[in-house]
């Protein structure tokens, strides 16, 4: 039994996270009504954001659209086996779509 409360799009999408002046490449995991997973490309810099950093996470859902979400980190972790990429959930503040639940 699935326990989210909201449904998942199940992504694929390049994605920049951008924290503290810092851009960092990523991949949407998946992303709902009000948050957002996203796992870090590894490129040799070390990705340490907690949770509770806020940030915002760009992507193109369309070719001709890209949209910036306003994030607050809820948790983090590193990637087995090296610890060379960061998941992210991320609780999406004022998301872009309506309330009716219709997005992306």
């Amino acid at each position: 039994m699935d326990r989210r409360r909201f449904a998942r799009i199940h992504g694929g999408y390049d994605a920049e996270i951008i924290h503290e002046g810092r851009n960092y490449a990523a991949i949407i995991e998946n992303l709902s009504e009000n948050g957002v997973c996203v796992i870090t490309v590894p490129t040799g810099i070390t990705v340490d954001i907690a949770p509770g950093e806020r940030l915002k996470t760009k992507f193109r859902p369309h070719p001709e659209e890209t949209l910036v979400l306003n994030c607050i980190v809820r948790w983090s972790n590193k990637t087995p086996p090296h610890g060379l990429t960061t998941r992210l959930g991320m609780e999406i503040i004022d998301p872009p779509w309506d309330k009716s639940g219709a997005f992306i």
